[in-house]
């Protein structure tokens, strides 16, 4: 994510905190942490798939997905 945009999310909180957002600023917020969280979400992803676990006798390992259960 852009610096300019995360430089925008802080402004907007701080005003909330103080005057207040308009309905236009409360949209532009809620889109611009939307973007933030899924950013910040793929790069965690992109760091844990290349991830390497190493045994105890050096042999390298890569993390696999968990499957997900169905009920």
């Amino acid at each position: 994510m852009e610096r300019s945009k995360i430089n925008r999310i802080n402004e907007l909180s701080k005003k909330s905190r103080t005057v207040g957002l308009t309905a236009k600023e409360m949209d532009e917020q809620k889109v611009l942490r939307k973007e933030y969280i899924a950013s910040f979400r793929g790069n965690l992803k992109n760091q844990l798939d290349s991830l390497v676990i190493v045994d105890e006798h050096g042999n390298e390992k890569t993390l696999k997905r968990k499957q997900k259960e169905i009920h």
